[in-house]
């Protein structure tokens, strides 16, 4: 069969995670300029490194960036963010949710951390990262 790709949903799933990576660093340059920019990325880069595994999954190199981006943010931004904004803030309240109610706080940033699940920066929620377009979309209180 001459012109049939032999992984025709890769391509797709390649596109979403270049999107991803772009508009983290699109929010690390708007809140912190170049400088966090370059800082984040190099400390993605040592973390990388440091993991040394030899085929390095693309969702976990994503979520590294991601928190690379949220860490950076919050420390080169003077101003505060609104309640429910910050994911960081939105896990050390005892309020906000019920697995933080029961003490499982763990449970969130397990999630947060394989790549299995986002924490929307609009409204403070977890969510599976298959769902983030239509949550963004259609779901999210605070858009």
């Amino acid at each position: 069969m001459v012109g049939r790709r032999s992984n025709p949903g890769g391509d797709k799933n390649k596109i979403k995670i270049q999107k991803r990576k772009a508009k983290v660093l699109l929010a690390i340059r708007s809140q912190g300029g170049e400088q966090a920019l370059i800082q984040t990325l190099n400390r993605a880069r040592d973390l990388y490194r440091q993991r040394s595994q030899p085929a390095p999954n693309i969702d976990e190199l994503a979520s590294l960036l991601a928190q690379c981006a949220i860490a950076e943010a919050q420390s080169s931004n003077p101003n505060p963010l609104a309640p429910g904004s910050d994911p960081v803030t939105v896990l050390n309240s005892d309020e906000a949710c019920i697995l933080a109610e029961c003490g499982r706080k763990q449970i969130i940033l397990d999630a947060f951390n394989d790549g299995s699940s986002f924490i929307c920066l609009k409204c403070g929620g977890l969510f599976s990262t298959s769902r983030k377009d239509e949550h963004l979309a259609y779901w999210c209180g605070a858009a």
